[in-house]
């Protein structure tokens, strides 16, 4: 008898040991989370397609979706042969200029002709006088008929500021039709799909960069002062035969105000109804952290 209640309690101290290692094996516990970014249309229309499946891959920049941009076009070809248009109202004073210029000429040659006959003192000195006004009159309107005439055109080529602005309006509207991937990722959920009515901002897909993911988890106050921003820490999670898996890690965020302990976190004091929370960013090397995996997080004391 004597020897049983030996091994009963050898058993219990055991067992008792146990727990107590497994309690402090972890200083906090979280799940796993990605920053994820909802992909929206900034034009509205018929979506032509959406090459966007969900656990896709797609790079920074790759063309995902199409808004149907006819309407577009059709409004940018009728502005153009409004510009078209404008221009061929513009007002040449060649013409009426040239004819000017020859009655100029005559005037000048019929001015020489009257020097010399009044040299000879056979024409009068009005004679010239009467030539040179009519040379300045001719002269004056020559100067008004291009001044006119740039003015009108001025008038004229100022309404193309307008229409060139509308065209580039339209030009920027059928850029944001084609839908460009924002960041290398993987997409998480597809929420349009091809032929289905959009509008500027209508949600497309969703996606998530997990080449890096971050575990959030809590602290108690008391284990506060124990970690930084930037310190070097070990997460751990679940692998195959129940064992835990170490990875590096690096706190990167703290929060700066205190919540009530989540349900779905258990604290190894479980009494502490105050928690912190904070971020670590664990590389995922080989794709096995996955959005929403629970893990542990252990400190490394003194934060090196």
């Amino acid at each position: 008898m004597n020897t049983f209640y030996k091994i009963l309690i050898i058993n219990s101290l055991l067992l008792l040991f146990s727990c107590t290692k497994e309690e402090k094996r972890a200083d906090a516990y979280g799940n796993f989370e990605a920053v994820e970014t909802i992909v929206s249309a900034e034009g509205g229309g018929k979506l032509l397609f959406l090459k966007a499946e969900e656990g896709q891959p797609l790079k920074a920049g790759d063309l995902v979706a199409l808004v149907d941009t006819t309407l577009l076009h059709l409004q940018k070809k009728q502005l153009q042969a409004t510009l078209g248009t404008i221009g061929k109202k513009t007002q040449n004073p060649n013409p009426q200029i040239s004819v000017l210029e020859s009655q100029k000429a005559n005037l000048v040659r019929e001015r020489e002709r009257v020097k010399k006959l009044l040299a000879d003192k056979a024409a009068t000195p009005k004679q010239l006088d009467d030539l040179n006004g009519q040379i300045e009159v001719v002269e004056r309107q020559i100067g008004a008929a291009r001044q006119q005439a740039g003015t009108a055109n001025t008038g004229i080529l100022g309404e193309k500021d307008p229409v060139l602005a509308q065209v580039r309006v339209l030009e920027e509207q059928i850029r944001r039709c084609y839908v460009r991937n924002p960041l290398a990722g993987v997409v998480l959920t597809k929420i349009a799909e091809p032929s289905e009515m959009v509008a500027l901002g209508s949600p497309l897909y969703k996606i998530a960069a997990l080449d890096t993911l971050e575990l959030r988890a809590y602290l108690s106050g008391g284990q506060l002062s124990g970690i930084k921003i930037g310190q070097p820490v070990t997460v751990q999670i679940d692998q195959e035969g129940g064992r835990l898996r170490p990875l590096p890690g690096m706190v990167s965020w703290i929060s700066s105000k205190a919540e009530f302990t989540p349900k779905t976190i258990q604290t190894k004091e479980e009494r502490v109804n105050l928690v912190y929370a904070f971020k670590v960013r664990v590389a995922n090397v080989d794709g096995v952290l996955k959005i929403g995996m629970p893990g542990e997080v252990m400190l490394i004391k003194g934060g090196k």
